[in-house]
């Protein structure tokens, strides 16, 4: 099953009289159950694809689907549903709420989505074993360090089961030990269950582990690799 099809996407930016094509004319699709990167230099239109994916932007032309459905002609109201019952996003800087605990992050996307409270406690901690984050659920984002914050943003992400993990620069502000325990996790997470990861990233340990690897230059996607599955 397709998780995402992009036919023909660009996104423009207008500055004055100069017109920049963040994305020019994208096409791709990707399957339920990918482990992808959108690779590249800085400029090369990772981010702005991802959020053109994500609703959080919208193309200057062409269609944008999820789980089979045009994204393009839907509402901000309608968008924001999308996100919140079907978009899982991960961001380098963790955007965690400061006043809240690391329990309270991850439970605030359920309460936002409607789940009655008690069955947050079943859906919340098989993440906190599996994230290691079990005995710190009661700490503020200031008493974690980086690599468990951005555990709590993984585990944020995942516990309202979208169909799809966006992750913008995942590793940016880890340190490599870090990096490559979070990198792991997240692998493990996308082969025992199935769940679909797109990332943007040029950090090579993303890109090594990805099964994935669509390299952009200038908005434009210049190759789109695909490696063995058992990688």
């Amino acid at each position: 099953m397709q998780t995402v099809k992009l036919k023909n996407v660009s996104r423009i930016y207008s500055a004055g009289p100069i017109e920049v094509k963040a994305v020019d004319s994208i096409n791709l699709a990707m399957e339920t159950g990918e482990f992808t990167v959108l690779a590249g230099p800085s400029g090369s239109g990772k981010s702005t694809l991802l959020n053109l994916v994500g609703g959080l932007d919208r193309p200057t032309s062409g269609e944008i689907y999820l789980n089979d459905e045009l994204l393009n002609k839907q509402t901000d109201d309608q968008l924001t549903q999308k996100r919140l019952h079907n978009i899982g996003f991960i961001f380098q800087a963790y955007n965690l709420i400061p006043v809240l605990t690391a329990w309270e992050n991850i439970q605030f996307i359920l309460q936002m989505q409607g789940i009655e409270e008690k069955k947050h406690a079943e859906k919340i901690r098989p993440l906190l074993s599996e994230l290691g984050l079990e005995g710190l659920e009661h700490r503020l984002p200031a008493e974690l360090s980086g690599g468990q914050q951005q555990r709590v943003a993984v585990a944020r992400a995942i516990v309202g089961q979208p169909s799809i993990i966006l992750a913008d620069e995942p590793t940016a502000n880890l340190d490599s030990e870090a990096a490559v325990s979070l990198l792991n996790m997240m692998h493990r997470l996308n082969r025992e269950q199935r769940v679909t990861f797109l990332f943007s990233s040029h950090d090579q340990r993303v890109i090594n582990i990805a099964q994935r690897v669509i390299s952009l230059r200038d908005g434009r996607v210049y190759e789109d690799l695909k490696k063995n599955a058992n990688n």
